[in-house]
């Protein structure tokens, strides 16, 4: 599920860009929940830990300059588009057993990198709130970022699973009611942490 140098750096000159290669970079991140997960009898599914996640960013979101159910809304699709990517690789594993991966990451610390990833993309949806408001604008930007991070090159690209998963994730990337309907950014939007 590697991204082709060449789209990566046309969807970072993009508006919507940045946020596009964040939704695929939290996908490839499932992939290793799913390794570390398959052949444990664990779930897929973790409901304590994805309420946590959005009543966490929910309490974040004003902070950001964004509207808490459109924040929530937006990561409800990123643990949607991971069970995606989740369940596909289990089928694909369970059909072809050799193909298992041979190692089996440990989940603390990917869910530290979730975590990481959470923070950046909560950053840059409030760095893009205004594009994503803006009606027929945002879908137009969208679909060019989302073609930028997907497209293949050669073998290399997002396969029709991560595909699938990556429409998931960007689903509720443009908000409706347009700007008006979004709070004004606070102080802790304007910092940002490097991580």
């Amino acid at each position: 599920m590697v991204v082709p140098a060449g789209s990566a750096a046309t969807a970072a000159a993009l508006p919507l860009g940045p946020l596009a290669g964040l939704l695929v970079e939290r996908l490839s991140v499932g992939d290793r929940v799913a390794a570390s997960k398959f052949g444990t009898g664990a779930p897929i599914e973790d409901r304590v830990r994805e309420e946590d996640l959005l009543d966490d960013v929910r309490e974040k979101a004003g902070a950001y300059g964004l509207e808490p159910d459109a924040t929530v809304a937006f990561f409800r699709d990123q643990i949607a588009a991971s069970k995606v990517v989740q369940r596909g690789l289990f089928r694909y594993w369970t059909a072809h057993p050799e193909r298992t991966p041979g190692t089996r990451p440990d989940l603390s610390a990917i869910r530290a990198r979730l975590d990481r990833l959470t923070t950046r993309l909560l950053q840059e949806l409030g760095a893009t709130r205004l594009l994503r408001s803006l009606p027929g604008g945002c879908e137009a930007e969208l679909l060019l970022a989302t073609g930028a991070v997907s497209a293949p090159s050669g073998s290399r690209g997002l396969d029709a699973l991560h595909r699938r998963a990556l429409e998931t994730a960007s689903s509720s990337v443009c908000v409706t009611g347009g700007a008006a309907a979004l709070p004004a950014p606070g102080p802790e939007a304007l910092t940002h942490d490097g991580d």
